[in-house]
């Protein structure tokens, strides 16, 4: 999975498949953290769904996360404060 991290920031991209039957972080997947979501991808549900079981998991604020593109895709890139590239990979495993 390719993380980067700079001052403090990583950034990763994740798959998302929305209404799923719970929300998990199932692990990597095609060079991608891929995370399932009870949400529906509607009004921002799924987005927002997947903004607070990160920072739920990291143990930072919801406002650290950040959703940097693919904001009407599956697959997207989400930026994170205050975490390091090594707990992006524990989520994984």
């Amino acid at each position: 999975m390719q993380i980067t991290d700079k001052n403090g920031t990583v950034s990763f991209t994740v798959r998302v498949q929305p209404r799923a039957s719970r929300d998990e972080i199932i692990g990597e997947y095609q060079d991608r953290l891929k995370i399932h979501l009870t949400a529906p991808p509607v009004d921002d549900r799924a987005n927002a769904a997947l903004c607070k079981l990160l920072a739920e998991r990291l143990k930072v604020p919801l406002a650290a996360v950040r959703i940097a593109s693919g904001e009407r895709s599956r697959i997207k890139r989400v930026i994170i404060q205050g975490v390091t590239a090594a707990m992006i990979r524990e989520l994984a495993s």
